[in-house]
């Protein structure tokens, strides 16, 4: 059996909604065992946490700062081996250079910043490290998303001509949910969250899926972002037109306005053979569509066999049970281990956002920002430079 590999955490502690689906996830691969944690901005709060998760106390730190130090002054079979860092998007970039300067490889939740500038930082400190550097665009690590990525690269769509892509939520559709949690609080705090809300938050999932299906670059966009709620710093809503590298257009909208939407992520990708069709909401149907011939409505399962190779090997249970959010992400985290233990023969993770894929999307942001301030002016993505 393969070592386990040995991870710390940065964030996710008390209240936080996002760091126990981190460790659900990084435990369901049976691969990652937690060892060590900075949870909280309160050092007192961070070691109780710790604590709570049943860590031992002298690895339940008080500060990242402390953690990075004590762990690299550990033997190499002892001390941790990967980071994953659920803080708000205004630290991902102090605590991810740290962790790479102290020869740790991160694995960290997107966005990449909060700003392309820090984005760019990270950047920095991954080429100088040449450790592993991974996002968790969650969504995927859902086997029919690896399986409609494979459709594509297989020309069975044929050429891309057009996508649409939605990612519609409803819980900032009032004033009163600004403050209703820490998580709403810091996402509509552009001093925390960044110069953009929903296209930040959400916006960034729905780009990296375009992406990752295609297997092609956005590389122009005219976008209208706007504050919807009343005191609304950053954006709630917005919508962007897209180029893609290779001559296809899309619509991309994202929203944390929408009354009635949950998380309501879709994707069609259109081709001059045939089209596909995924929602997040019903995540183990994807229907593929062609001009006079009958739908194919394709089902996840490891037993399932016209899946590919690539979908097949994240699948956990046989057809018609269904899995989720957490799996996908555990799908996310079992790559990132896998890399971790091959390296440095290996220094890519398949199928996981890596740095680049996190600045394009930081690009995206700022032409789209940069667009809706120029009357949804046509705004490329490269040369997007950082403001001085």
């Amino acid at each position: 059996m393969a070592a386990r590999i040995k991870m710390g955490m940065v964030g996710g502690g008390p209240g936080a909604f996002i760091g126990a689906i981190h460790r659900l996830a990084a435990g369901i691969t049976g691969q990652i065992d937690l060892v060590a944690g900075a949870f909280s901005r309160n050092a007192d709060a961070s070691r109780a946490f710790g604590a709570e998760l049943g860590l031992d106390p002298s690895r339940a730190y008080g500060s990242y700062e402390d953690m990075f130090a004590a762990e690299a002054s550990k033997p190499e079979g002892e001390r941790i081996q990967c980071v994953s860092v659920v803080t708000p998007n205004d630290s991902h970039a102090a605590v991810s250079c740290a962790a790479l300067e102290h020869g740790f490889h991160v694995i960290c939740d997107k966005p990449l910043a909060g700003h392309i500038e820090d984005g760019l930082k990270i950047a920095d400190a991954v080429k100088k490290s040449g450790l592993l550097f991974g996002l968790t665009h969650t969504y995927t690590g859902y086997p029919l998303v690896i399986e409609a990525r494979r459709r594509v690269a297989n020309g069975e769509l044929g050429a891309i001509r057009r996508v649409a892509v939605n990612y519609l939520q409803d819980w900032l559709s009032r004033e009163e949910d600004t403050g209703a949690s820490k998580q709403a609080a810091w996402r509509s705090d552009p001093s925390r969250s960044g110069e953009s809300g929903a296209f930040g938050d959400i916006g960034t999932h729905a780009f990296n899926l375009v992406e990752f299906i295609t297997g092609e670059r956005i590389t122009e966009v005219a976008a209208e972002l706007r504050a919807v709620v009343a005191g609304r710093q950053i954006d709630d809503d917005g919508a962007a037109m897209f180029h893609l590298a290779n001559g296809g257009s899309g619509l991309l909208a994202a929203s944390q306005v929408c009354s009635g939407a949950v998380n309501g992520l879709e994707i069609s990708v259109y081709g001059d053979k045939a089209s596909l069709h995924w929602q997040q909401e019903q995540p183990n149907t994807l229907t593929l569509k062609a001009r006079n011939a009958p739908d194919q409505v394709l089902k996840a399962g490891a037993n399932v066999g016209y899946l590919s190779p690539e979908a097949l090997a994240v699948c956990r249970t046989p057809g018609g049970h269904p899995e989720g959010y957490i799996e996908a992400f555990a799908n996310l985290y079992a790559a990132f281990a896998g890399a971790v233990r091959e390296f440095p023969s290996s220094t890519t993770v398949d199928g996981v956002a890596d740095i680049e894929d996190g600045l394009n999307a930081m690009r995206f942001i700022r032409a789209a920002i940069r667009s809706s301030e120029n009357a949804s002016a046509w705004t490329p993505l490269a040369g997007i430079e950082p403001r001085t």
